[in-house]
């Protein structure tokens, strides 16, 4: 599975090719789905392009990207959309529409409220462990462990020369992982070596205009659809060996 990220944290200043309001992510998606993507996650925006957990730019946001898809769509529940846990709990219960599922970062304060909340609504929750971080060795005896739809182990490491290391590391400090599905990617100058490892070890990965903005060979990206194409051909590659 090949998971596209269109978004994340990155705005206008980070080219014109990242999609922001519900109409741009709606017609990203379509062309990065058409380009093989078999999973979205998104970062919905305010109008000013702040991410948000605000029930009312879910639900437009998803109803937008679903109009034009039909493959499961995940946001985000970073802990910057809503620093204080309890308001991010109640934003998830004031939602109208469901996404499929959510990433919650499991370092941040309150991750495992807000996973819970999320589960008792039905929404998938993909379990955020970064490297460099105390998230593994939390989710290693969280209760909500064997509920997750999966892992989302993230490379915090932008070096093209160490981040499959990290990678590596992280994997190791997952262990088990509760027996759920691992999905790896890294970010950034180590985006591409960390995809080429989750081929290697035949694990699910994403790419996106979130994660890189560049192609393999240092190009700019023009567009997630674009990221996509290469993503799937590096992921096919280095599965096969070549």
């Amino acid at each position: 599975m090949v998971q596209v990220c269109l978004n994340g944290v990155r705005g206008a200043g980070d080219g014109s090719a990242v999609p922001l309001s519900p109409a741009a992510l709606a017609d990203a998606a379509a062309a990065a789905v058409a380009a093989g993507a078999s999973d979205i996650h998104v970062h919905p925006r305010t109008p000013c392009g702040q991410d948000t957990l605000s029930a009312r730019v879910v639900a437009a946001t998803l109803e937008a990207i679903r109009a034009r898809v039909a493959v499961p769509v995940g946001v985000t529940t970073g802990a910057w959309t809503e620093p204080d846990p309890d308001a991010r709990v109640g934003r998830i219960r004031s939602w109208t529409v469901l996404p499929d599922h959510a990433s919650v970062n499991w370092h941040e304060p309150g991750a495992e409220e807000v996973a819970a909340a999320l589960i008792e609504r039905g929404v998938g929750v993909e379990a955020g462990l970064w490297s460099g971080t105390d998230g593994a060795a939390r989710f290693a005896v969280s209760r909500l462990g064997p509920s997750v739809l999966r892992v989302l182990a993230e490379v915090t490491d932008p070096s093209p020369d160490t981040a499959e290391d990290t990678a590596h590391a992280l994997l190791l400090d997952l262990g088990p992982a509760h027996g759920r599905p691992v999905l790896l990617h890294g970010e950034d100058g180590g985006a591409w070596p960390v995809l080429r490892l989750a081929a290697r070890l035949g694990l699910a990965t994403r790419i996106g205009l979130e994660d890189t903005l560049v192609l393999p060979d240092g190009r700019p990206a023009r567009t997630n659809a674009e990221l996509v194409t290469e993503g799937l051909a590096q992921y096919g590659r280095h599965r096969r060996g070549f």
